[in-house]
């Protein structure tokens, strides 16, 4: 899959606790995220998931709502399903005519880079259309278990 292209592919249907949030306008991402971070900061998150899982998890939402609320339509709404393993987070929008597109070759300086970051933090990712929405969507690991990631530390009994 290349990064010029958001690809279309269906929310995935996952089981976990739901958090959900509606974005009126822009000032509310600021308050949402607010409440992701204290969320977040319940100990059966952080001793289940790493720093940079929850930062991640974190900048994905915002980069996902600012897109939401500049580039979609009407009514936003946030939901983030909190599964065992990590977190979808899915923002829709009522502009399903206007598909998610990644900036390519643009100056970083002129903004667009949050879908290729974005992509670059979930292990899947996508976008589908339904019930006369747009729903984005990315899927993030807990950073637990994941290569590349600090192991858990050794217990020293034999």
């Amino acid at each position: 899959m290349t990064q010029d292209a958001w690809p279309a592919a269906p929310v995935p249907d996952l089981v976990g606790d739901v958090w959900r949030w509606q974005l009126p306008s822009v000032h509310d991402a600021s308050r949402v995220r607010m409440d992701l971070r204290a969320r977040l900061a319940h100990p059966s998150l952080t001793s289940s998931s790493t720093e940079d899982a929850r930062e991640g998890l974190l900048l994905a939402f915002e980069e996902l709502a600012s897109n939401a609320l500049r580039h979609g339509g009407g009514a936003v709404e946030a939901v983030i399903v909190a599964t065992r393993d990590g977190w979808l987070l899915t923002l829709s929008d009522e502009a399903p005519d206007r598909p998610p597109v990644p900036a390519v070759d643009r100056d970083p300086a002129l903004g667009g880079m949050g879908l290729p970051m974005v992509a670059q933090l979930s292990a899947h990712y996508g976008y589908a259309v339904g019930a006369e929405r747009k729903h984005v969507w990315a899927q993030l690991t807990s950073g637990v278990g994941v290569p590349g990631t600090t192991p858990a530390p050794r217990s020293t009994r034999a």
